[in-house]
């Protein structure tokens, strides 16, 4: 598409005087020192090209080889570039939401910081936010990863998702996605939740599509992800089940495990007892130890889903009632400040 059509059909109010930023472009970056000129110099052209104006905002997750150095010497030289150092390594979730909290841009995009996220395929991302969705997410169609370790575990979660979210895209996991600012500004993050946002956000009626991405082998280094992240998968699955059917209604969600718990007590008690006054058989000594253990590994398991769930809603209450953040800010680098120093 044109410039023309791209100012004329934006529904995001975008500008091409002032200081007005129309595209945000965040990335996470920990120990991308290898990489990190290349991604640079690749989505300087790319977003020139678009003719917006944008903002590259990279967020330092404490990396410990000398990332932020390097990230310090590129918005030295260049004002549309925000770096902002976190105080330790805070993980991919806490970064992003450092990154969307500065970000100024009507659009935002987010994506990796290893290469593995092609820097040219964003305009295809804006196209869809022309064309009038809230949200477009990548899919990674094709995927080069390792079968066993992440295409199979990768496949279950995504799938897994799906249906616990009621929203129908294939990959959840990818961080290359593109938002409208207005849907995302309020979205509080938690835990490693990034990777279902579209879910959250489909709560509030947010227009979703997926389109297909390039999934490439990354460059250089190494990945810092493994399959022990299937494992918190699968937790914030549940965490995400419960956001979504019961966050306005907590008594439902553990009224319904209740009922189960005092059904199958019940059950078992009557069986017990049938078993007790037509046979006359000793309660201790034939049911007592197995109805003892099945009763407390019930409980043990109740409770903890229960104090798990509960848990959630109290972490909840208490940053948004303090207004804390869930990562910590060393500093923001931008040209001036630099010059300043």
């Amino acid at each position: 598409m044109d410039s023309s059509d791209q100012v004329n059909k934006a529904p995001c109010n975008m500008s091409q005087g002032g200081n007005h930023i129309d595209c945000s472009v965040v990335v996470p970056l920990y120990n991308e020192a290898l990489v990190v000129e290349e991604l640079y110099s690749r989505l300087t052209k790319t977003m020139a090209e678009t003719g917006l104006h944008y903002e590259l905002v990279f967020v330092d997750d404490g990396s410990s080889d000398n990332t932020l150095d390097i990230l310090k010497g590129i918005v030295d030289r260049d004002g549309t570039v925000v770096v902002i150092e976190l105080r330790r390594n805070f993980g991919q979730t806490p970064a992003l939401a450092a990154g969307f909290d500065a970000a100024k841009g009507q659009i935002i995009i987010s994506m990796d910081g290893d290469l593995q996220h092609n820097p040219e395929e964003i305009p295809n991302f804006l196209e869809k936010i022309d064309a009038g969705y809230d949200v477009v997410s990548g899919w990674r169609k094709h995927r080069v990863d390792n079968l066993l370790m992440r295409k199979l575990p990768s496949r279950a979660a995504n799938w897994l998702a799906s249906k616990v979210s009621g929203v129908d895209i294939h990959d959840f996991g990818t961080t290359f996605k593109a938002y409208r600012r207005h849907v995302i500004e309020g979205l509080n993050l938690y835990g490693e939740m990034h990777r279902f946002i579209p879910a959250l956000l489909s709560r509030s009626g947010a227009k979703i599509i997926e389109i297909p991405i390039k999934n490439i082998v990354r460059p250089k280094g190494a990945s810092s992800y493994g399959i022990s992240r299937t494992f918190r998968v699968v937790f914030d699955l549940i965490t995400l089940r419960f956001l979504l059917g019961y966050i306005t209604r907590p008594l439902h969600f553990f009224g319904r495990a209740a009922l189960y718990c005092i059904l199958t007590a019940f059950l078992l008690g009557a069986y017990i007892l049938y078993d007790k006054l037509a046979y006359n058989v000793p309660i201790s000594v034939e049911h007592g130890p197995l109805a003892g253990l099945a009763a407390i590994l019930l409980l043990i398991g109740f409770i903890f889903v229960a104090t798990g769930l509960i848990g959630e809603m109290i972490s909840r209450v208490y940053f948004e009632s303090t207004g804390k953040k869930i990562y910590s800010v060393r500093k923001v680098y931008r040209r001036e400040t630099l010059t300043a120093n």
